[in-house]
């Protein structure tokens, strides 16, 4: 996909075999592409095994083209700050806890300070997360685990994550692969959803999807396999009421249709959550494009 298509993020532009019924116009006023009544999939019809993997590699390429930047959107700048962030971010947003972590490290910068942490202390820093009592137990109780069993050092191994406090498999995940460059598959809320609207699996065990998605696509592709589904389902492709008419990949989408498709409406239902402006509404082509007329990362990205 050119950079001319990925600013067209307000077009759900379909493929040269696929079947257009309706139209709108992108943000610049000009005919925009048709919409696949669709999506490009027939709904109801079996998939091989060939075209699904070839449909989900081919959605992966289109989000990487409309998100090259995406990342790990917790703040972090060590493996210990990244497993304790991802513990904390659960039931609360990134951008809380971004706003959060910088006075907990700046009190307790390393495993050993914040194992010997005094409890209501502790809370009292994570009160803004919610759960803030059980989050505190996590933390704390992680950094022993890792003083006592890993001298002071975050495992890099599943086997030793998923033992600590507070660390399942989707956090051991995010760690291994943004701390240690070890691929794996983060099946959060967003990832769930995705990959069950475009069906390339109707599993609802995490791990069961993990499992299923992982083997359409290379084991070397899937950390940022992860990156780009979750951007997009912050972004786009929403739980209540997704963007389909502002989708790149509407297309490629068997659940095209179950939110809003009028292109204009479509637009104002895209979100920005980083750098302190969550669900701000914002056009395509300023949200994603730099002047130069490529992909360009939010504000506030690293």
């Amino acid at each position: 996909m050119s950079a001319k298509k990925a600013a067209a993020v307000g077009k759900a532009t379909a493929g040269k075999d696929d079947e257009t019924t309706t139209a709108g116009k992108d943000a610049t006023g000009k005919a925009a592409a048709k919409k696949p009544a669709g999506a490009g999939v027939a709904v109801g019809k079996p998939e091989s095994r060939t075209a699904l993997v070839r449909r989900a590699r081919r959605i992966n390429r289109e989000l990487a083209e409309i998100y090259p930047y995406a990342h790990p959107e917790l703040d972090f700048e060590n493996p210990f700050q990244l497993v304790i962030a991802t513990v904390l971010s659960a039931q609360t947003t990134d951008l809380r806890v971004n706003q959060t972590t910088p006075a907990l490290f700046a009190e307790y910068p390393t495993p050993e300070d914040l194992a010997a942490a005094d409890p209501e202390k502790v809370e009292e820093i994570l009160r803004p997360t919610g759960f803030f009592r059980a989050k505190t137990r996590s933390v704390i109780g992680l950094s022993k685990a890792l003083v006592e069993e890993f001298g002071g050092e975050v495992p890099g191994r599943l086997e030793d994550l998923v033992k600590l406090p507070g660390v399942g498999r989707k956090t051991a995940f995010v760690v291994l692969g943004n701390a240690f460059g070890r691929p794996g598959i983060t099946v959060d809320t967003h990832f769930q959803r995705l990959v069950r609207r475009w069906r390339w699996t109707d599993e609802t065990e995490p791990d069961k999807i993990e499992t299923a998605v992982g083997a359409l696509f290379p084991k070397s592709e899937w950390t940022m396999l992860s990156h780009h589904v979750i951007f997009h389902g912050r972004r786009i492709c929403h739980a209540r009421k997704p963007a389909c008419g502002a989708c790149p990949v509407a297309p490629l989408c068997p659940a095209y249709g179950e939110g809003e498709t009028d292109p204009e409406k479509a637009k104002k239902l895209l979100k920005y959550e980083k750098g302190g402006f969550p669900g701000q509404r914002l056009n395509p082509p300023q949200a994603y494009l730099d002047a130069g007329g490529r992909p360009a990362p939010p504000l506030g990205a690293g």
